[in-house]
């Protein structure tokens, strides 16, 4: 990941809206090797599925309403709140109204490159 560090400014406006899962979109904002920071946009009743990955997430709701799984763990979660996935725990949510996460991994996603 040598050659693909973010650019220092990131302008919304500008950066390419991804599809991630039915009703999910995403964008990628700053990140390098160890960091990264994206955008998550999910559609009322879209399901972020479960999964896992070898990186650590901290991720805040923007806006909207999610029930969150992370392991054996169920919760639902609003605008202002946010979660801790550590690495390899799946987890998922389900998009109760149309609502934003964002989330940071350590380190970087390379599958979202």
């Amino acid at each position: 990941m040598k050659d693909k560090t973010s650019p220092i400014f990131q302008e919304g406006a500008l950066l390419p809206l991804e599809p991630a899962d039915p009703g999910v979109t995403r964008q990628v904002f700053g990140h390098d090797a160890r960091l990264m920071l994206v955008k998550v946009i999910f559609e009322t009743g879209a399901v972020g599925s479960m999964h896992s990955h070898p990186h650590s997430q901290a991720s805040y709701v923007e806006s909207g309403v999610f029930e969150l799984t992370i392991g054996p763990d169920k919760k639902v979660l609003r605008k202002g709140d946010g979660y801790y996935v550590p690495p390899q725990v799946v987890h998922g949510c389900v998009c109760l109204e149309a609502g934003v996460l964002i989330d940071a991994f350590s380190p970087a996603r390379e599958d979202f490159l």
